[in-house]
């Protein structure tokens, strides 16, 4: 994109953020001038003049979009939102799979006879225990003679795997100051595959 090019696109851009910057300033003007007519009204007066149902009066399956209007004040709103949750058993009926449904304040009384490894004090003394055990054990690892004797070699210790008949490779490399040392080649894995019976 050349200079010329980007700088209509900004343009056109910031013109049209400007203009919805105003729409949505007018539209929050309207909406303010419209809930000022209700100042000092009560509710039931709010709801003669916006030509709207008692929410108290809904049941399922009215309507209960129109107080969603924005014309219509939030007290409304939220007064028919409340009456919707208890009319809908679907919503009224809360189920156990909610986050937050019980009553976590009292955590230690929330399952009856509860049991924790924590100590007050403590902590979590299992743990703690065990990360003394194994500093102990890097301190004073086993002496060579504790270990245990190999007495019978045929039947308790396992053969060892069989080693890879392929020899390392070693090559000779000569680096550019002219030394030459001795270099391992990496031998390289091969798989193979059985075909199904």
């Amino acid at each position: 994109m050349t200079a010329r090019e980007d700088f209509w696109a900004r343009r056109r851009a910031g013109v049209a953020a400007e203009a919805e910057a105003e729409r949505a300033a007018q539209e929050a003007e309207k909406i303010h001038k419209d809930h000022a007519v209700f100042e000092g009204m009560d509710e039931a007066e709010m709801l003669a003049a916006l030509d709207l149902p008692d929410p108290d009066t809904l049941k399922q399956g009215d309507d209960f979009s129109v107080f969603m209007a924005k014309a219509v004040p939030d007290q409304l709103r939220r007064r028919a939102l409340r009456m919707l949750w208890r009319s809908n058993p679907v919503l009224a009926n809360v189920d156990m799979l909610v986050d937050y449904g019980d009553d976590f304040t009292d955590a230690a009384m929330a399952v009856e006879n509860i049991q924790t490894a924590y100590q007050v004090g403590k902590g979590m003394m299992k743990h703690v225990e065990e990360m003394a055990r194994q500093a102990e054990e890097r301190a004073n690892p086993p002496a060579p003679d504790d270990a245990i004797e190999d007495t019978d070699t045929d039947s308790n210790v396992a053969e060892a795997p069989e080693r890879d008949p392929q020899p390392e490779v070693v090559k000779t490399v000569e680096d550019p100051e002219g030394e030459t040392y001795a270099s391992v080649v990496p031998r390289r894995m091969k798989f193979s595959i059985e075909e199904p019976a």
